[in-house]
């Protein structure tokens, strides 16, 4: 398998990251439950809006929820999205490659 990496970057669209901006209000400490109501509430404003999710203003987001501040727009990054989640089965890129390693040396063992 070879990963096209243009191909991947034309694949992504803001929208995949409504759920970092949940996980940016847990950070802030209100509970997931409630975020994941927010997180909607922002995707349904875009969509009504007929614009980007990441194109919604810090003020538009404070409209849905005071608790949005301006590090808020820092969750629009791709990057960043896969290297937080480091936990086992992740996303980062320490986890893949640990991953990888731990495969490769199952494989070795048939």
């Amino acid at each position: 398998m070879t990963p096209h990496p243009d191909n991947l970057m034309k694949a992504l669209c803001p929208e995949m990251l409504a759920t970092d901006l949940a996980d940016y209000l847990v950070r802030k400490g209100v509970p997931f439950r409630e975020t994941h109501h927010i997180s909607g509430a922002c995707v349904r404003l875009a969509e009504e809006k007929k614009v980007s999710i990441d194109t919604l203003t810090l003020e538009q987001l404070q409209g849905i929820d005071s608790r949005f501040e301006a590090d808020v727009m820092n969750v629009w990054d791709y990057e960043v999205s896969v290297e937080r989640k480091s936990s086992i089965g992740g996303t980062s890129k320490k986890t893949v490659l640990d991953q990888i390693e731990k495969c490769i040396a199952f494989a070795r063992t048939l």
